[in-house]
């Protein structure tokens, strides 16, 4: 089959590697009819991750069950599911607690011996406890499929962000960064609730998806000119809650500074570079709480499925180019130069 791989950064192959076969009796075999590029796997890209020649990458798709193993009893052949962007056993206690990305027996897509969600097909280990299965109806319908596989992470990932900032109902939220996971923080919450959502980015045609997600102000400036403004927006007394969708040093110190005394900041932007200069005491005395980290999606998927379904929320807007197995490479390319948002991989 054919697999997206990495050699060297900014070095993506796309290359035949051996089909995936069950090796242990929790196995599926799901062939990908979906998969995307992750603004994460761009560290990878740009060699701020370190990966091993060769290695698979890609941890966002959706498919059929093409094979299962022994022990697997609530999946089947041709069932439609997606997959969180980890796999995980559903029994330790971390998975009991709804904490799947801390899984004793636990992975990510792409590792050293697993297959990547950039692929024709993918080995998931436990199965039962990592798919999710969908309606099979919806393998036909493009934009629904679209809006599915936001469900492996951007828009499970926004949404552990909205909640761990407290976004609820009469609530101003402020979101840090216009990527996808910051678009779907958006929608997210709107959907929790929130009275005034203040989008913060620079680039126009991501900033009106922002407004058509649900935000009611957006902030292009940076640094102390976006704390400024937010704070102008709000009576100098900054956001209830505020997700930081970025990464990285300056974002997180924005975050920090545009936040109302007493809120929250929900984090999941992967850091990178230096986070020395948050201020702890500045936290301290204004009683800021910081809450977010790796999302646990698998354990969102559930409660976000039925509002995708039914059309209450729609996030494959964050999708803005379209390629084929083979394009992957000149997606990341894309991607890297902020051609396009988000790109989406076709199987067919």
């Amino acid at each position: 089959m054919r697999a997206t791989t990495i050699h060297a950064p900014y070095d993506m192959r796309v290359e035949d590697v051996p089909e995936p076969v069950v090796q242990l009796p929790t196995d599926v075999v799901v062939r990908v009819l979906r998969a995307c590029i992750c603004g994460s796997d761009l560290w990878a890209y740009r060699g701020e991750a370190s990966r091993e020649p060769g290695q698979r990458i890609g941890h966002e798709f959706l498919g059929t069950v093409e094979e299962t193993g022994a022990e697997v009893t609530g999946l089947k052949r041709g069932d439609l599911v997606v997959a969180p962007f980890m796999w995980s056993d559903g029994v330790c206690d971390y998975c009991r607690e709804g904490l799947t990305t801390s899984c004793e027996h636990g992975g990510f897509w792409g590792s050293e011996g697993y297959d990547g969600g950039q692929g024709e097909a993918v080995r998931v280990p436990f199965g039962d406890a990592t798919l999710v299965k969908l309606p099979k109806e919806a393998a036909s319908d493009d934009r629904l499929l679209s809006a599915l596989l936001t469900l492996s992470d951007v828009m499970g990932t926004g949404h552990h962000a909205a909640l761990g900032a407290g976004a609820r109902p009469g609530a101003t939220v402020a979101v840090v960064g216009d990527g996808a996971v910051g678009l779907c923080a958006v929608l997210a919450a709107k959907r929790l609730g929130a009275e005034r959502i203040i989008a913060l980015g620079r680039h126009e045609v991501r900033t009106d998806t922002a407004r058509s997600f649900g935000a009611t102000d957006v902030v292009a400036e940076r640094g102390d000119a976006a704390v400024e403004a937010v704070r102008e927006l709000t009576r100098g007394q900054g956001a209830h809650a505020v997700i930081e969708a970025v990464g990285t040093e300056q974002s997180m110190n924005t975050a920090v500074n545009i936040t109302r005394d007493g809120g929250a900041i929900g984090f999941v932007g992967v850091p990178h570079g230096s986070h020395t200069g948050l201020d702890l005491s500045l936290m301290f005395d204004r009683n800021i709480a910081l809450r977010g980290g790796v999302a646990p999606v698998r354990t969102y998927i559930p409660d976000l499925l039925p509002d995708v379904l039914n059309g209450t929320i729609d996030p494959s807007l964050v999708f803005d180019r379209t390629v084929d197995i083979e394009g992957v490479p000149e997606g990341y390319k894309a991607m890297d130069e902020r051609t396009a948002l988000k790109v989406l991989m076709t199987n067919g």
